[in-house]
């Protein structure tokens, strides 16, 4: 069961960390200085999980002798504080089970999240503006901080475009599985014949990377433009060129454009539209890979970003049901209100599960 194997896989990264520990105890382990610093990294990484394991493996330690006194001592206040101590480390035990059952290289990254309205005008741009204070809230509910990095207005209502940046362990992979495009069904509140609308709108999740990771970038096919914000900022931003736009032409077939005004510097702006290119060239590369591999053993899947992965439905009835996973959830405020942990868990276990396939 997955508590489990997030125990066997803490204990192998407790015997990978001895034995990282047994190389940097030998004389000569700063002679290679690059593979020392790799070694260090890794060291970090590993550490992190099994002293996070020890940590929780101490409060329940606490908790289980208040409990004990409590009980002997017939006292009705501490029972109460216990058992509200026991289920925050049950919640924060089964999000440390989950994280420690993520393989991917990435995983424990920040994650940079984009939203775009599909085609239907101003349904599917409030749509977008919906699912982007549905991400900024489930970041807020669970410790995430959310920074908005650019955000294109619409002209009546919603939003043409946004780029949301999440920070804090492991928010990338929490949040990969929501890649795809995402479906609204409602009475539209900008029918005047109250007629059932639907709206799409694609989510890329992606993640963000340090200078470890290498992306090429071929300056030749960078274009660079700059133009005056149009959000909020101050005075100093809209009326400067200090938004910044980037175009980068991977192939004669495909096109990135990233932009970013949410800074008042255009270098600081350029800095974090370059951020999010590199994340976004890794993530097409990563993903052309697959579909080679995948063609390669005979395998016929459509590419993540097209696929149709939740509908979210408002009208005749209520509902929000994953596509993937088969995961319902009925109470749709709930949802939007940032509740995504019923699907994200479901996601996260369905890829386990599917990784213990293909090695069978």
């Amino acid at each position: 069961m997955t508590r489990c194997e997030g125990i066997f896989e803490l204990a192998r990264k407790q015997e990978a960390l001895a034995a990282l520990e047994a190389q940097m105890a030998k004389s000569d382990f700063w002679t290679d200085v690059d593979k020392a610093q790799e070694v260090m990294k890794r060291r970090a990484q590993l550490q992190a999980p099994v002293e996070r394991w020890q940590a929780l493996a101490q409060r329940l330690q606490e908790a289980t002798l208040w409990l004990a006194l409590a009980e002997e001592e017939q006292d009705p206040e501490v029972l109460r504080e216990v058992a509200g101590d026991l289920q925050r480390l049950e919640a924060e035990l089964e999000r440390f089970e989950l994280e420690t059952l993520m393989h991917g290289e990435l995983d424990a990254n920040n994650a940079l999240l984009s939203i775009h309205p599909g085609a239907g005008g101003t349904e599917s741009q409030d749509w977008a503006q919906m699912l982007m204070r549905m991400y900024l809230r489930w970041a807020e509910t669970h410790g995430y901080r959310a920074e908005v990095l650019d955000v294109q207005p619409a002209e009546e209502a919603g939003i043409k475009s946004a780029t949301l940046r999440i920070a804090g362990p492991y928010a990338y992979g929490y949040l990969k599985g929501e890649t795809g495009v995402h479906r609204l069904v409602r009475i539209s509140p900008f029918d005047a014949a109250r007629r059932r609308h639907t709206s799409f709108a694609a989510v890329l999740v992606t993640p963000e990377l340090d200078d470890t990771v290498e992306v090429e970038i071929d300056e030749s096919r960078l274009r660079v433009d700059t133009y005056r914000s149009s959000g909020a900022g101050g005075q100093h931003v809209n009326v400067t060129d200090s938004a910044v736009r980037l175009t980068y032409e991977v192939d004669e077939h495909t096109k990135i454009v990233v932009q970013c005004q949410n800074e008042r510097s255009q270098h600081k702006n350029r800095a974090i539209a370059m951020s999010i290119l590199r994340s976004r060239l890794y993530a097409l590369q990563q993903q052309r890979q697959r579909e080679k591999l995948a063609a390669l053993q005979g395998e016929k899947k459509e590419i993540a970003w097209g696929n149709q992965i939740r509908s979210y439905v408002l009208a005749p009835y209520q509902l929000v049901k994953d596509h993937r996973t088969g995961v319902e959830v009925g109470n749709v405020e709930a949802v939007f209100d940032g509740g995504l942990d019923p699907f994200i868990h479901a996601y996260l276990l369905a890829q386990r599960e599917a990784r213990e396939t293909s090695r069978s």
